[in-house]
């Protein structure tokens, strides 16, 4: 007997919406300070880097996605073009990491949102409660508040945008100066490390291929608007607040795009400012229950987790099993642990994911191709060079965590093998 699939309820523009949130997240309101601190004024050139490479990978996921439109994204891919293993790691690290990152995303609304620190936890917890109920209600729900959130951060980064360069206090001096801490390209990789990682979330349209209409055209077309426009936005939310702050202002910044407006004499719209990164925050939170719940139907469809998670509720067509684990988990995490500076492994497992979507793409024959492929081989290096700038810590977390991953799957196997 067949298993019940999602229902496919998605447009064009509702992906490009939802990818959008997963971009456009609390990351362009606090990535800028710590890629300052590593390149200087080469965190443009950073951002560059970044940029390139998201391409290289967000074409390796569209041409994969046009092919396989399943849900589960590379954990899919790796299967089917590399073997059984290589989609696990892939689906592993991005389970994982991504319900550290919720738990982070929540925290950081928190922070946000509410003055009085002592009641920062339980409002996160309502939120993660909160946005997991609205996509338990089915997927256009989803869009739908995705679409409401990503109108009020992009109505605040164009606030940010406007004062900077209307203020008075930008000065072009600032464009100038260091690149990196000691004028080298470490740096600046280190900031295209911290850049990328910010606006890597085209990954969650693939994750949704199963509830997307016309997967082999909407897909592709979705996963690429959806990055170009974060890049745009991206680069000229960091140009105008580099131009006013200069690195050494927006490096030592603890919310640079709220010290950017305040330095313009624009104190009125701080406010404004905090509520987009409060919004931001639930956006990324959003697409990433969403993400999580799909990788983790796909991943209990093939046992590779617990295979209950692979329900699919009769009348929303969701993952519901899945997204209620992970919201319960993720509530855990916020309640016991604080999370917004230890995930770094996070972004490890973000980059061996989309190492390996590329190492997939590349192996398509010529009548899958979409893109060159040279995109995917440019693609997986500059993966590899990424991780190759992480501090050594989370490196080895990550690395931890696999190794973790993988003992359990190989112990199932042992498990399934001696039953027979």
């Amino acid at each position: 007997m067949a298993e019940p699939g999602l229902a496919r309820r998605l447009g064009t523009v509702d992906a490009v919406v939802i990818g959008l949130a997963s971009m456009v997240g609390a990351g362009v309101f606090a990535a800028f300070a710590p890629a300052a601190a590593a390149a200087g004024t080469g965190l443009l050139i950073g951002l560059a880097v970044a940029a390139v490479v998201a391409y290289c990978n967000a074409t390796s996921s569209a041409q994969l996605a046009a092919v396989y439109p399943t849900s589960g994204g590379t954990y899919v891919y790796g299967r089917e073009r590399l073997g059984e293993w290589w989609g696990f790691v892939a689906g592993w690290g991005f389970v994982i990491g991504k319900t550290a990152s919720c738990a982070a995303m929540a925290i950081t609304f928190a922070a946000y949102a509410v003055p009085d620190e002592a009641w920062r936890k339980p409002v996160a917890v309502v939120a993660v409660a909160g946005l997991a109920a609205v996509n338990y209600r089915g997927i256009t729900r989803t869009a739908r508040l995705a679409r409401v959130l990503i109108v009020i951060v992009l109505a605040a980064l164009a606030v940010v945008v406007i004062a900077n360069l209307a203020g008075g206090s930008a000065d072009t001096a600032h464009l100038t100066g260091r690149a990196g801490p000691d004028g080298g390209w470490y740096g600046i990789l280190q900031s295209a490390g911290l850049l990328f990682f910010a606006f890597a979330g085209y990954a969650r349209i693939a994750t949704m291929g199963e509830e997307v209409r016309d997967p082999a055209r909407t897909i592709p077309r979705a996963i690429v608007t959806s990055l170009v426009i974060a890049v745009v936005v991206y680069a000229l939310v960091g140009a105008s607040a580099l131009l006013v702050l200069g690195s050494d202002g927006l490096a030592n910044a603890s919310a640079p795009l709220v010290a950017a407006v305040q330095a313009d004499g624009w104190d009125w719209a701080a406010p404004l400012v905090r509520v987009g990164a409060a919004a931001a925050a639930l956006g990324a939170l959003l697409a990433l229950i969403a993400g999580i719940g799909r990788t983790s139907l796909a991943m209990a469809r093939e046992r590779d987790l617990p295979g209950w998670l692979a329900d699919v509720h009769p009348r929303f067509k969701v993952p519901h099993h899945a997204e209620i684990a992970l919201a319960v988990v993720v509530c855990v995490l916020v309640l016991v642990v604080d999370l917004r500076g230890a995930i770094g492994f996070s972004s490890f497992g973000v980059l061996i994911y989309y190492l390996i979507a590329n190492l997939s793409a590349l192996s398509q024959p010529a009548d899958q191709r979409r893109f060159p492929r040279a995109l995917q081989i440019l693609g997986a290096a500059g993966c590899l060079t990424l991780v190759a700038t992480l501090p050594v810590e989370a490196v080895l977390i990550g690395l931890g965590v696999f190794a973790a991953g993988l003992a359990y799957r190989a112990l199932r196997l042992r498990r399934r093998d001696a039953m027979r």
